[in-house]
């Protein structure tokens, strides 16, 4: 991570696992605390909701909590700050530019790191690849 902090984009699986206590890479919890610490914005997309939302009602998930009790107290934790799904942003995930992801919601997450100039946190290798290509800024959690 380039020195100062930046802000980031939490991925749904870093949002998971940063609310679980599940390990996170040494790089992507640095760059999270660099973040609170310097209020620079850890960022979450409304679409996390949703997508946490379909895991547990599918069965894929487990939660010990309801998704809108999680979602909340993950709002909660220190720096952390909603990115809207705005009109443009969705707009922007239909026409991202080279190989992008299938998934509608990982190309809301790329389009929201774009638009906002955010280091999308994630494990999500189709991600990671689109960022390798240059077409995103990412840190692998």
């Amino acid at each position: 991570m380039p020195k100062g902090a930046e802000s980031i984009l939490l991925d749904t699986c870093a949002c998971l696992w940063l609310t679980h206590g599940d390990p996170l890479s040494a790089d992507s919890r640095a760059a999270i605390a660099e973040s609170q610490a310097a209020h620079a914005g850890v960022y979450v997309s409304a679409i996390t909701a949703w997508e946490v939302a379909t895991l547990v009602s599918r069965r894929r998930y487990r939660l010990f909590v309801t998704p809108g009790v999680w979602f909340a107290r993950l709002m909660a934790l220190s720096g952390v700050r909603l990115a809207e799904a705005s009109p443009d942003v969705l707009i922007d995930s239909a026409f991202l530019p080279g190989d992008p992801p299938f998934d509608p919601a990982d190309r809301i997450l790329a389009a929201t790191a774009r638009r906002r100039g955010l280091t999308l946190v994630t494990r999500d290798r189709q991600l990671l690849k689109y960022a390798e290509a240059g077409h995103l800024r990412a840190l692998g959690c």
